[in-house]
């Protein structure tokens, strides 16, 4: 059996938590929480059957479990993966994993002094239609990249405790917290930009509310745009165009299908998708499916049983979509003016 300690059950504790319970086949178990929330941790107990703990560092420092999942506000994460590294358990941190440059260097060198198998919440790397054409770009399917335009859009998200999503030296704004998606993406199908540009919208305090960055290859553009200060009630969407040599490629996750390639030479289609788990998640926010999150923690557990390196959304890559991200901030002004 491996035994998860899960840390945070609000919103996307919940999330993963219910990927867990799809994975109980699997011989997993989630037998250690811990939430400042009263409220929160009751319900985990009961649902779980787990023992509590009266917060993430005494779960860390006590409960017997192999791996920790991090799933507290971004401010908070370099310190809990840091101390669970140094307790050599298998660390899963959501992302963003880190606000800024000295918690990311601070990571790394932990990982690599306990040689801790760590791997970051990138779960877009792990969406169906993502995946789909990750495998598209990397086999030259219809050709090179020619240009990309990447969205990510919703209503402001009003569920975070004490609101520390719209506090941006506890989440980096919008700017980081969301668009740090597509950033990490972009970098997975293209890897690292020659140029890189963005101009932001802000609200009346001066901080980033959507911002739209473009980013140069030598041989290709792409541009990105994340908002989060939509009317209520304004649906969320992810979406992508790319257009390549051969073939245009465009996924709506609010069309139906959602994916559809219109080939240069005449006529369209739509992929069949491999899904390894579509669950409905009613924890809240903005998601849906389970899809993704389930996938990237089967990854994660398969990677862990094994012994197997995490090659799919490792620190170092999550790390490195951070720092793209503040350099993208810094080019548009900074996170709050």
């Amino acid at each position: 059996m491996i035994k998860v300690g899960l840390i945070g059950v609000g919103y996307m504790g919940k999330t993963h938590g219910a990927c867990y319970e799809e994975l109980y086949k699997e011989g997993v178990r989630i037998t250690a929480v811990a939430d400042l929330v009263d409220s929160n941790i009751k319900e985990a107990v009961k649902k779980y059957g787990a023992k509590a703990y009266k917060d993430g560092m005494d779960l860390i420092a006590n409960a017997d479990v192999d791996i920790i999942d991090i799933c507290l506000p971004t401010y908070l994460h370099s310190e809990h993966a840091i101390a669970a590294m140094k307790q050599n358990k298998g660390v899963f941190i959501e992302k963003p994993v880190c606000l800024n440059k000295e918690e990311g260097k601070a990571l790394l060198e932990t990982e690599k002094e306990t040689k801790a198998k760590v791997m970051v919440g990138h779960c877009i790397r792990l969406w169906s239609e993502y995946m789909w054409l990750k495998e598209v770009v990397d086999n030259n399917t219809y050709g090179k990249v020619v240009t990309g335009v990447f969205k990510r859009i919703s209503a402001s998200p009003t569920w975070s405790w004490n609101n520390w999503l719209h506090q941006p030296n506890l989440s980096g704004s919008v700017a980081l917290d969301m668009h740090i998606h597509d950033v990490d993406y972009v970098r997975y199908i293209m890897g690292e930009p020659t140029k890189v540009n963005a101009v932001a919208s802000r609200d009346k305090k001066g901080v980033i509310q959507q911002m739209f960055s473009t980013y140069q290859y030598d041989d290709a553009l792409i541009k990105a745009e994340v908002c989060w200060n939509y009317p209520s009630g304004f649906p969320f969407a992810m979406e992508y165009r790319v257009k390549l040599e051969k073939a245009t490629v465009v996924y709506d996750s609010n069309a139906q299908p959602t994916l559809t390639v219109y080939l240069n030479e005449g006529g369209s289609f739509n992929p069949v998708l491999n899904k390894d788990f579509e669950g409905d998640n009613d924890k809240g926010g903005n998601v849906s499916s389970l899809g993704g999150y389930y996938s990237e923690l089967k990854y994660f557990i398969d990677q862990y049983k094994n012994n197997e390196d995490i090659k799919i959304a490792p620190l170092s890559e999550g790390v490195k979509s951070v720092l793209l991200a503040l350099k993208e901030i810094d080019k548009a002004g900074g996170m709050e003016k």
